[in-house]
């Protein structure tokens, strides 16, 4: 008797017939997406169709009109807010063109933050921290850095508890063209290290071009760029 094939992992992310308005306003309209275990997806597209809106929606920070999200099999829209909390603690991490990194703490501690919410071993941030390229500054805080090196921070902070998937928002927004090339190829080289997913949202063809693949996000859905 052959031996089954082992079954295909769940899909990290699913949205399927995915609405969203506000007012009149119509973002979103049956939105159907798919991220593959392990896959790295840009999305571009112009300003106000929707791009930060549908990483909201799949972060759980809002909720659709209609529709199905799933995050490693857990429809979003049917938790609660504790649930949705823990979901979002445990298996995502965020990047913000903004960093977001806390002033009044260490690099090492700002890194660790997802540890200590999810009472993960500590270990992780010191490697991650040397991961990042920032060995020894774990003293440091943020004022001290370049926003290149906040970046790198955010990166670690985002990574350091393994989650599912990374979300990513104008990552390189605020760094020049060098930096932001650095960082980059970094999270990529980290996303592949930790075997998590990924979203980019860009208005940057030099980020997307470091995805698995772009897709273009329009009023019509998304498509391959």
């Amino acid at each position: 008797m052959r031996p089954l094939a082992p079954a295909a992992p769940a899909p990290a992310l699913e949205c399927r017939s995915l609405c969203k308005s506000y007012g009149a306003r119509v973002v979103l309209q049956n939105l159907d997406f798919q991220l593959a275990a392990g896959e790295y997806v840009a999305i571009m597209g112009d300003s106000g169709v929707g791009k930060s809106s549908l990483l909201n929606l799949i972060a759980g920070l809002d909720k659709p009109d209609s529709g199905t999200l799933l995050i490693d099999g857990a429809e979003m829209s049917s938790l609660d807010d504790e649930a949705a909390t823990l979901l979002r603690r445990q298996k995502l991490g965020f990047i913000f063109q903004a960093f977001h990194l806390l002033p009044h703490l260490t690099l090492i501690q700002n890194i660790a933050l997802p540890l200590v919410l999810n009472q993960l071993p500590m270990t992780r941030a010191e490697q991650m921290l040397d991961a990042v390229g920032l060995t020894g500054r774990g003293d440091d805080f943020p004022r001290q850095l370049s926003g290149g090196e906040l970046q790198r921070v955010a990166i670690a902070r985002a990574l350091v508890h393994q989650p599912r998937l990374i979300l990513a928002d104008e990552p390189t927004g605020n760094l020049d063209p060098d930096t932001a090339h650095e960082v980059l190829l970094l999270l990529k080289e980290e996303i592949r290290a930790t075997g998590a997913s990924a979203i980019i949202v860009t208005h940057s063809a030099a980020a997307a071009a470091t995805a698995d693949r772009t897709l273009l996000l329009s009023r019509t859905g998304l498509q391959a760029a």
